[in-house]
């Protein structure tokens, strides 16, 4: 009974690692796809903030900040990360905004 149990666990963590990174890859494709990287990195300053400092700042507010982000993202913003404005992203729907910003919220390190 004991072995089943480790069984099932180990199938468990197997199967939430891959859903993880299914989500790293497809979060970052709907990124590429809606012109997100044009302006911003993962991990590296460009025009805008790298995302990882994104998720960094903003990480463990729940649900409320999948909007606000969701939000930035459709209606833009100037002044949370320096000079340059991002301009509004209306070409992005509103369900694809929250998938970004779930994504990005997702770049932030595993608390420990």
């Amino acid at each position: 009974m004991h072995l089943k149990r480790s069984l099932m666990a180990a199938v468990i963590g197997v199967l939430g690692a891959a859903a993880a990174a299914q989500a790293q890859t497809t979060g970052l494709d709907l990124a590429k796809s809606k012109a997100c990287m044009a302006c911003h990195q993962v991990e590296a300053k460009r025009v805008g903030p790298p995302l990882k400092s994104v998720a960094e700042r903003y990480a463990g507010q729940g649900d409320a900040m999948v909007d606000y982000l969701a939000g930035k993202i459709r209606g833009g913003g100037r002044g949370a990360w320096g000079a340059v404005p991002m301009p509004a992203q209306t070409q992005v729907s509103a369900e694809d905004a929250r998938q970004l910003a779930e994504w990005i919220l997702s770049l932030a390190p595993a608390k420990q």
